[in-house]
């Protein structure tokens, strides 16, 4: 792929979030912040990190968040769940991460201390869903709040309707963006944002983009979280295992050309999942036809 696929013009239309998690080693930690290094550079609207199943990252995500926010500019938003937490527990949390300068959570109701899969059980003097969770958060402050969307249907949603209809609660409830579930169906997606239209959601919906790293990974992460991987996927990147120099241009030029269909079809903002790693959305970045600023938005020492 020698041409951007955008134009100069175009491509400044183009507005970045990224996604990292809390490192769980001095091994990971070197790469995440290498990463934040590296990626700081396409000045991203913001960035987020994750928070465990049942809030087992607390610490980490406060730790990872804190230091984003002290010794980069980039704008950073933790993540917060609810599961396995009193509303009094959550309350706490949110206040200790405001003292620390957060503005911006993802409001996720979580998974399952067991994960994905296992039954979800809502903590008694807990928040019920996520939206009561946003609910919650809007009474404590004027936070910006995200949250998930699922262009595919949560799996534990009984149809698309009852999902966009919790979509719906989290907005009326205050939520101001909805940041999706990765997919590589575009067409799916456009069918899911008219409905999401159609039942009066008016916020943004940003595409959620995941380079992929691991195919067989993803086949089995995209089927805990009812991703679906198109056969023409699977094709393009099955027979490269034994070339990763080849896996990574075809998986950067997959992201690449999802982003810019999605743009022609007029959107222009993208939550990119990067698993703390940067050459793979480095690179689909600069095929898309962005071009990353020439001093980074701060370094993460």
């Amino acid at each position: 792929m020698s041409q951007p696929l955008l134009s100069s013009s175009d491509a400044a239309r183009i507005r970045l979030s990224f996604e990292f998690f809390p490192p769980k080693s001095e091994e990971m930690a070197g790469q995440l912040w290498s990463t934040v290094d590296e990626l700081a550079a396409w000045q991203p609207e913001f960035v987020s990190v994750t928070y465990g199943a049942g809030g087992s990252t607390r610490e980490p995500t406060r730790s990872t968040v804190e230091r984003l926010l002290r010794h980069t500019s980039l704008s950073t938003a933790s993540h917060l769940t609810c599961v396995g937490a009193t509303r009094e527990e959550v309350a706490q949390v949110v206040d200790d991460f405001r003292r620390i300068g957060v503005r911006h959570f993802v409001a996720l109701r979580g998974d399952p201390p067991d994960g994905a899969g296992a039954a979800y059980r809502p903590h008694p003097g807990g928040y019920a869903n996520a939206a009561e969770l946003v609910a919650g958060l809007r009474a404590i402050d004027d936070f910006e709040i995200s949250v998930s969307a699922y262009p595919e249907k949560h799996p534990e949603s009984a149809d698309v309707a009852a999902d966009i209809d919790m979509l719906k609660r989290k907005v009326d409830a205050g939520a101001t963006r909805a940041l999706t579930q990765f997919f590589f169906d575009n067409d799916q997606f456009e069918r899911y944002l008219e409905k999401v239209r159609a039942a009066g959601i008016r916020i943004p919906v940003v595409p959620g983009i995941m380079p992929i790293q691991n195919l067989q990974q993803l086949k089995r992460f995209a089927g805990a979280c009812g991703a679906g991987i198109p056969a023409a996927i699977d094709a393009r990147l099955a027979h490269l295992d034994a070339d990763p120099a080849a896996r990574a241009t075809v998986a950067a030029e997959l992201a690449a050309e999802q982003m810019a269909d999605l743009y022609r079809r007029g959107i222009h903002e993208f939550h990119i999942y990067t698993m703390n790693r940067a050459p793979l959305t480095n690179r689909a970045l600069r095929m898309l036809g962005l071009r990353p600023a020439s001093t980074a938005a701060g370094a993460a020492a």
